[in-house]
């Protein structure tokens, strides 16, 4: 079968071993592009809610694709997440073409973009623009305060807060509370030079600009596969919002290299990988 060709194609949320999680539809997806640049932007396993007794071999088939194509030349970045950030240990780790990071800058044909989860919002969205004003820092100083305040709420007792449950429970609130994510990262894009900022976590797909008195951002989104079943995918210069459920897809067959292969396969195939150099253009940062 013919695969797509694609700069860059971005995915998240895809909350691997529950039992939301649309395993096959992502496995479709991922089966029918040939990208040169797979961004994982945040919560694709969810640890957080890992549990032994569930994890279907349709969720380690979608691994072991991820894992084929950093094998087969494409360049895999795995940003951390919420509901994955035990692997933030990790971060600044790669293995092979696999890269893992907190957040993610490429230029994209002469313009910056920017690339994290998000959920360094959970901490206060109303606050978000003091932080932009930091400059470089300000990033840092939510990623830092995030932590303590989640630390803090896990200290007491308590859940810790999420801003995409807020949305999904608050259905009045979820359309100002959505506007306030996007604006705030976009602030704080514009604030350090970025033409893009790309973000996951509050299952919203969008594209959109944001225009203030020091200059203008696009704002994207690459939603979920969980509910809405989205990507971002850049090409020709151009960012587009795909959407498994309207854009027709041909059908796709799984890999013959992934019928035959299991879980040790896939270790295996990890601890192999050699290191490569990072494409020219491209630069990887990371907290």
């Amino acid at each position: 079968m013919k695969k797509r060709k694609i700069d860059i194609s971005v995915i998240s949320d895809a909350h691997l071993g529950t039992h939301e999680c649309h395993a096959d539809e992502l496995l479709t997806y991922l089966s029918s592009i040939s990208p040169k640049t797979l961004i994982l932007n945040g919560d694709i396993l969810d640890i957080k809610r890992f549990n032994r007794s569930y994890f279907p071999t349709k969720h380690t088939k979608v691994l072991r694709k991820i894992i084929t194509l950093s094998m087969k030349g494409t360049e895999v970045y795995y940003i951390t997440g919420n509901h994955d950030d035990m692997m933030r240990r990790f971060a600044g780790i790669s293995l092979g073409n696999l890269h893992i990071v907190n957040k993610l800058v490429l230029n994209l044909h002469g313009k910056k973009a920017w690339f994290f989860h998000g959920d360094i919002f959970d901490f206060s969205i109303k606050n978000a623009r003091l932080f932009a004003k930091l400059g470089s820092f300000g990033y840092a100083f939510l990623f830092i305060a995030n932590r303590m305040f989640n630390w803090s709420l896990k200290k007491r007792g308590k859940d810790k807060y999420s801003l995409s449950n807020t949305i999904k429970k608050n259905g009045k609130k979820s359309m100002e509370v959505t506007s306030k994510f996007e604006k705030s990262a976009a602030d704080i894009a514009i604030e350090n030079g970025y033409d893009y900022v790309v973000c996951g976590h509050i299952h919203q797909p969008k594209k959109s600009l944001h225009q203030t008195s020091k200059g203008s951002c696009t704002y994207l989104n690459s939603g979920d596969w969980v509910e809405n079943l989205t990507a971002l995918e850049y090409s020709l210069k151009r960012w587009k919002v795909y959407r498994y459920n309207h854009d027709k897809l041909s059908p796709f067959f799984m890999d013959e290299e992934l019928k035959n292969m299991n879980m040790q396969d896939l270790i295996n195939s990890i601890a192999i990988a050699k290191a490569k150099p990072k494409k020219e253009g491209e630069t990887p940062t990371d907290n």
